[in-house]
C-alpha cells in the first residue's frame, strides 16, 4: 500500500476528488480545502493499493499535479487496517510502480561531483587488485562503482524516447570512465617508477588482468543475464539482486586494467579491457531499455487480464 498527498490548484481539486472516488483502490481519501502553502491549494490525501498505483497517478499527472501542485507518495509498512486485494499481485509479485520506478532512475540520475569521485575511487581499487591479483580488491572495486545508475538512466531514456537524459547519460559515462582510466594511469605510472610493482605482475603472471582483458561469449552472456537482473530487481526492488549486478560485470575493472597496461606498455591487453568495458556497457543499457519496455508491457497486459475477470474468479 501507499500513502499519497498531493497538493493541487482549487479549480482542479474537484476533477482529481472525482477522479479518486471512482477509483476501487483509493481509500482513506480527506480534503482540506485552502490547507496548504508552498505551494498554494487544497491539501488531499489518500491510500492507494499497490494495484491501482500506476493508473491513479498517472491520472494525477495527466491532470498536471506534478507540475502544477505538489505530489509526494510514501510506501506503507504495515497497515493493520489493509483490505487484501486480489489484483494485487502474481504469485507474490506485485506490479511495479512505474511512476515510482521512474522516480528512483531519474533521483540517481544526479552526477554530483561524488558521482565522479567515487568511480575514480573505485578505478584506484580496481588498478590495486589487478597489480596484485587480488579478486577480492576487483570485487570491491566492483561494488563501490556508481555508474549502473548513470547506465539504466540512459535505459530508460531510449525506453521513454527521452533523447536529452539518454544524451547526458552517456556523456557522463563518456567521462567517468575517461577520468577513472587518467587516475588510474598516473597511479599505475607513480606505482612503476617507484619500483614497487609487484613482481609477479613483472613476470607475466597476471591472472586477474587477462581475465578482464579477455572478451569473449561469456562476457556476453554475463553481461546480458546481468543487464536483465538489474532491470528485475529495480523495478521490483530486490536490493539484494541489485547488488548482485554491480559485482557481475566488468565496467570498472576493465577501465582500471587499460590504464595500468597502458603504462607497463602491454597495449594488446588494453585494447581488449577497453573493448571489454564497452562491450558491457552497451549491453547493459540496450538489455536494460528491451527489459524496462517488456516488463512495462507483461504487467500491463497481466493486470489488463486480472481486471477483466469477473469477481468470484479472482
Amino acid at each position: 500500500m501507499l500513502h499519497v498527498r498531493v497538493v493541487s490548484p482549487a479549480e482542479v481539486t474537484d476533477r482529481l476528488i472525482e477522479a479518486l472516488a471512482a477509483d476501487p483502490g483509493v481509500s482513506g481519501l480527506v480534503v482540506l480545502r485552502a490547507a496548504a502553502t508552498r505551494p498554494d491549494g487544497d491539501a488531499v490525501q489518500f491510500d492507494l493499493a499497490t494495484a491501482s498505483a500506476n493508473s491513479v497517478l498517472r491520472r494525477i499527472r495527466d491532470l498536471g499535479l506534478d507540475r502544477r501542485g505538489s505530489v509526494v507518495v510514501e510506501t506503507v509498512d504495515a497497515a493493520l487496517s489493509e483490505r487484501p486485494d486480489p489484483r494485487a499481485s502474481y504469485h507474490g509479485e506485485r506490479a511495479p510502480v512505474w511512476e515510482l520506478v521512474e522516480a528512483r532512475i531519474h533521483a540517481d540520475a544526479e552526477y554530483p561531483p561524488s558521482f565522479f569521485a567515487l568511480l575514480v575511487f573505485a578505478g584506484l581499487i580496481g588498478a590495486c587488485g589487478i597489480l596484485t591479483n587480488s579478486q577480492i580488491l576487483v570485487v570491491g572495486a566492483m561494488v563501490v562503482g556508481p555508474e549502473y545508475s548513470a547506465i539504466i538512466a540512459v535505459a530508460l531514456g531510449l525506453d521513454r524516447r527521452d533523447g536529452h537524459a539518454a544524451r547526458r547519460g552517456l556523456l557522463v559515462l563518456t567521462v567517468g570512465f575517461v577520468l577513472a582510466i587518467a587516475v588510474t594511469l598516473v597511479l599505475a605510472a607513480c606505482i612503476r617508477a617507484s619500483g614497487h610493482t609487484p613482481r609477479a605482475y613483472l613476470a607475466g603472471v597476471r591472472p586477474v588482468s587477462d581475465l578482464i582483458n579477455s572478451p569473449n561469449l561469456f562476457s556476453v552472456v554475463v553481461a546480458v543475464i546481468a543487464g536483465l537482473t538489474g532491470v528485475v530487481s529495480l523495478t521490483l526492488a530486490k536490493a539484494t539482486a541489485l547488488t548482485g549486478v554491480f559485482i557481475s560485470v566488468t565496467t570498472i575493472p576493465a577501465a582500471a586494467d587499460v590504464g595500468v597496461s597502458l603504462v607497463y606498455g602491454a597495449y594488446r591487453e588494453a585494447v581488449g579491457s577497453l573493448t571489454q568495458l564497452l562491450l558491457n556497457v552497451v549491453l547493459l543499457i540496450v538489455v536494460g531499455a528491451i527489459g524496462l519496455h517488456a516488463q512495462r508491457a507483461v504487467w500491463r497486459g497481466w493486470q489488463r487480464r486480472t481486471l477483466a475477470r469477473p469477481m468470484c474468479c479472482r
